[in-house]
């Protein structure tokens, strides 16, 4: 067979008629260079030739030698702790004991004396064989730590494009805000951002990407930065959305899009301005209700698969006091241990009893009863909360 590893192998031997029946024996792989040896007299010497070739991927050895026999040898190779280099014992038939103790040592394979050359070629090539698999699976091992290592820093440029500071607004006291992302993956597709258009209006948005992983990260990071970009200049969500979907269509691959609610809150008169683009529809937290109510659907449809597409802004009143909660799928659609999900019933079922408190303790309160629910079983979407409590 091919050496495709450039692999020498080294047979340790005193008898010194072995070396030429060897290269007489594979005189033609020598030629070819499909093999190629290195010869010892003993162990302290294939010691001193492993230094010398750090390529010597086989060591055929002897067990009864001068100065350092077989056994010894294997113990010193042991301590080198190099997997991939294999160590092939050759003895008499009758030296059983001594093979049994090689193998329990780590050898790889034995063969015994006299050597049969076909067996020899047989045992190389099997030798070889296994050395190949070895460094193709080193190979893909270091290929998945980079790919770990790579996915690590993908997450951590992910979670810092996404607001974490909280309170953002400390010197404000007309309301407040606050959301989180659990990735299902070590990068999702899901997305929350907000920010001050003026002094009396906040932008404020959530997303979900078709798909997972890589793919859906950098779909979610170029849908983020085109939403922000576009509502910091004060553009009603529906147009907002519109010029977004346009962009996205022109750039999208692999059908992916994205599903977005955008709101515009105005502080100072209490109006919120929105626009759905295929996502989930809010709940309005009313001061003082033990009703919940789903925001209207505006009936537009996803970013990033049909440009041209018009989106409709639409406007609601909100009081002092009341609350909007914004969601992902990844809540609703969790699953428990009886594949049951946990459903937008469970979840209007618990907000009136959050009415009154704090949107960290809403946000939080929620993520808590979803993993109570889904207790032992993996996370399946990303989960992301947008919570708004508007004061006046």
């Amino acid at each position: 067979m091919e050496n495709q590893f450039k692999i020498k192998i080294m047979v340790v031997d005193d008898e010194v008629d072995l070396e030429p029946l060897i290269r007489q024996k594979f005189r033609r792989q020598i030629r070819n260079e499909e093999l190629d040896f290195v010869f010892a007299h003993n162990g302290l010497e294939a010691l001193s030739k492993l230094i010398e070739f750090p390529n010597i991927g086989i060591i055929l050895s002897d067990i009864n030698m001068p100065e350092m026999d077989g056994l010894t040898l294997l113990l010193k190779l042991k301590e080198l702790k190099k997997p991939s280099l294999k160590t092939v014992i050759v003895s008499a038939y009758g030296d059983m004991e001594n093979i049994r103790t090689a193998m329990n040592r780590g050898a790889f394979d034995f063969l015994t004396k006299p050597i049969n050359f076909e067996d020899l070629e047989i045992t190389i090539n099997k030798t070889l064989d296994e050395i190949g698999l070895q460094h193709m699976a080193m190979k893909e091992h270091d290929q998945l730590i980079s790919i770990q290592q790579d996915l690590s820093v993908a997450r951590d440029i992910q979670q810092g494009i996404l607001p974490k500071i909280f309170p953002p607004f400390p010197g404000r006291k007309d309301f407040e805000i606050y959301a989180s992302m659990t990735a299902a993956k070590e990068v999702g597709g899901d997305f929350y951002d907000f920010f001050m258009i003026d002094n009396n209006r906040l932008g404020f948005v959530i997303g979900d990407v078709s798909g997972k992983g890589i793919p859906a990260a950098i779909f979610m990071a170029v849908s983020r930065t085109l939403i922000r970009a576009t509502g910091l200049n004060g553009t009603a969500p529906g147009e907002c959305l519109q010029y977004v979907n346009n962009l996205l269509c022109n750039e999208s691959v692999s059908c992916m899009f994205v599903t977005v609610f955008y709101g515009i809150m105005n502080m100072k008169t209490g109006e919120l301005e929105f626009a759905n683009a295929g996502h989930n529809p809010p709940y309005i937290l009313r001061d003082g209700s033990h009703v919940v109510e789903e925001l209207e659907s505006t009936g537009d449809i996803i970013l990033g698969c049909f440009e041209g597409h018009e989106f409709t802004s639409m406007k609601i009143q909100l009081n002092p006091n009341d609350g909007i909660l914004l969601y992902t799928d990844g809540v609703t659609e969790a699953f428990n241990q009886n594949d049951e999900i946990y459903t937008e019933e469970r979840l209007e079922n618990l907000l009136p009893t959050l009415r009154n408190h704090s949107a960290f303790d809403i946000v939080n309160t929620i993520v808590d009863d979803v993993n109570l629910f889904s207790h032992g079983i993996a996370q399946s979407d990303d989960i992301t909360l947008l919570s708004l409590k508007y004061f006046g």
